[in-house]
């Protein structure tokens, strides 16, 4: 059964930070460094044929060092249907400073409801919209050819795959988290159905 693993990059300057990022282009810590050669040790038992990444240089840098720790080469594609979700007025703002300026309710609705946006960026629900259509159209095409594949991206478009893979409702898709580094693999049958789904967990 062919296995498609999603992993979120590593720790960034402004997950450190506490920054809403988004689009904006910022790179790793040490530590999201370390996550990412933790989490290519965790993937060495998987001969991937092929990476997918975001437009952005987090993920990118993430997936060298995966790739680079398990020691593969091979083709990666990068595309913008994989970054973040774009959190519009939010982007560059401490998440604690928009909650002075906005409400925490307000903020914490923009954050976890699946279809509400912030103010000039995309919900939960605009992201999967571009999001899905390049899952089937890309990654899955690959599964269904038999090829193990790896997807380095970012928390919001890897929850709007999750959400497609195990068929999460709008209500369940909010309560999910995706930590930064730590693999989420599934096997896939020949339809793309998840057979077996599998965390590992950074120690």
């Amino acid at each position: 059964m062919p296995k498609l693993a999603l992993v979120r990059h590593g720790q960034s300057v402004w997950n450190l930070q506490n920054r809403f990022t988004g689009w904006v282009d910022v790179p790793l810590t040490e530590k999201g460094k370390e996550e990412a050669y933790k989490a290519g040790e965790l993937l060495k038992d998987i001969r991937f044929s092929v990476a997918y990444t975001s437009d952005l240089t987090r993920a990118q840098e993430t997936l060298r060092i995966i790739l680079e720790t398990i020691g593969l080469y091979i083709p990666v594609i990068k595309d913008k249907a994989l970054n973040e979700r774009h959190y519009g007025a939010l982007q560059g703002l401490n998440k604690d400073r928009a909650r002075e300026k906005w409400g925490a309710e307000i903020v914490h609705l923009w954050r976890r409801s699946f279809d509400i946006p912030p103010p000039e960026g995309e919900s939960l629900k605009d992201t999967s919209e571009r999001t899905i259509p390049f899952l089937e159209r890309a990654i899955l095409g690959d599964i269904i050819e038999g090829h193990d594949v790896l997807v380095v991206a970012h928390g919001n478009s890897l929850r709007s795959i999750v959400m497609y893979l195990e068929n999460l409702s709008p209500e369940e898709i909010v309560k999910v988290e995706i930590p930064t580094g730590t693999p989420i693999i599934y096997d896939l049958d020949s339809n793309c159905k998840v057979i077996n789904k599998e965390i590992r967990e950074l120690e």
